[in-house]
């Protein structure tokens, strides 16, 4: 069993990542044997949002909580020879073409189509370029999901937590972005060819990347890749009721001495329905919570 943690460098971590970190860690110790391991990816590939340095924050604000890799973490900023590789395969299969659609141009389209992108809802993509750019420049190479998804409806997936999921990819989410024409990878590539490199068998993340995970099983099985075991945690909400994030307030986790680490990691595992303040008690309840790993 291989586990990660895979935090984006853009702040520190807060009560919200600290939680995913702990529940895939748990998750490693609770059903792994003597050749477990627990990763960590530091997700720099956006490097426009990633802030410098904050990468080695991260990774000592794990550390003072206890929650030690069981190797040397890696950094997407230096894998981009991989990522070059599964996008000439997508292409070589005809399942990846160029874009030149703007935003502005998207949601032009989508409004001749009588529809309206609302502002935290996903931006379907049209189809506009699906035939040729037509005169455009290249702004992204994108995902033909309309095209390997066929006429086979809504893709079907399990979660540990949430139960069965399905999502129809083409009709929801259309053609998604691999890689942007500044440069930047998009996390559904990058995280799909990580996992795989990396040999992940279970992947432990926050509930609001379940919707992202019907796109990344399109694209294991359009790179033939293993799909991983998926389990989405429950979210820490902000005092505005949306998921807790530097956009409304997100503080710092306290690791300034080992009390403060406990209790952040006691917090964390309160929202994980885990009682009392003992890993390994922690441990215990979540083999139990969430028996069916292997």
């Amino acid at each position: 069993m291989i586990g990660r943690f895979a935090p984006s460098p853009t702040g520190p971590l807060h009560a919200g990542s600290l939680v995913a970190a702990l529940a895939s860690w748990l998750d490693v110790r609770a059903h792994g044997g003597p050749q477990a391991r627990w990763l960590v990816r530091i997700e720099d590939a956006d490097t426009e949002r990633c802030q410098s340095g904050m990468g080695q924050v991260i990774l000592q604000q794990l550390a003072a909580c206890g929650l030690l890799p069981d190797e040397a973490p890696v950094w997407q900023t230096r894998r981009t020879a991989l990522y070059e590789t599964a996008l000439s395969q997508l292409q070589q299969a005809g399942l990846a073409y160029p874009c030149g659609c703007s935003r502005k141009d998207i949601d032009e389209a989508l409004a001749r189509l009588g529809l309206v992108h609302t502002r935290h809802g996903e931006r379907v993509y049209p189809g506009t370029c699906r035939d040729g750019l037509h005169g455009k420049k290249a702004r992204a190479w994108r995902f033909a999901a309309t095209k390997f998804q066929g006429a086979g409806g809504p893709l079907a997936w399990a979660d540990r937590r949430l139960g069965p999921q399905q999502q129809d990819v083409a009709r929801e989410v259309g053609d998604f972005v691999l890689k942007r024409a500044d440069g930047p990878w998009a996390y559904q590539l990058a995280v799909v060819v990580d996992d795989a490199q990396q040999g992940i068998t279970d992947v432990v993340r926050g509930e609001d990347l379940a919707d992202n995970t019907a796109r990344q099983v399109l694209l294991q099985r359009a790179l033939g890749l293993a799909t991983p075991r998926y389990l989405h945690t429950p979210l820490v909400l902000g005092a505005d009721g949306s998921k807790l994030s530097k956009q409304n307030g997100a503080k710092a986790i306290d690791t300034g001495s080992r009390g403060a680490a406990q209790a952040e990691l006691t917090a964390a595992a309160r929202v994980l329905g885990l009682s009392g303040d003992d890993r390994a008690a922690w441990v215990a309840q979540w083999r139990s919570l969430y028996p069916d790993a292997c």
